[in-house]
């Protein structure tokens, strides 16, 4: 088993994110080879809260332009977890 830091490596904000945050569902990027199991095991031992449902994208590497020159942003591992109904996290909140 993986420990839960190296599994979840962020959490990530967006506006649609914290819209989603309201219906108990958070998205983190997680590391590359990471599964559901470990995710949701992840999540349980760092945050001490009940996980219903994980869903994982891929999100593929893009090329972005910087003035002439021309490079990669990373390829990123997300993953979407839901929260049972009485648990939540702070991690939006400011």
């Amino acid at each position: 088993m993986k420990n839960s830091y190296e599994v979840l490596i962020r959490p990530i904000i967006t506006e649609k994110n914290v819209k989603l945050a309201e219906t108990r569902k958070y998205v983190f990027e997680v590391a590359q080879d990471a599964n559901k199991i470990d995710v949701k095991n992840a999540v349980e031992e760092a945050f001490k809260v009940k996980v219903v449902d994980v869903n994982i994208i891929n999100v593929r590497k893009k090329t972005r332009k910087v003035g002439k020159y021309e490079g990669l942003k990373a390829a990123v591992r997300k993953a979407i977890v839901t929260l049972s109904d009485k648990d939540k996290l702070d991690i939006y909140e400011i």
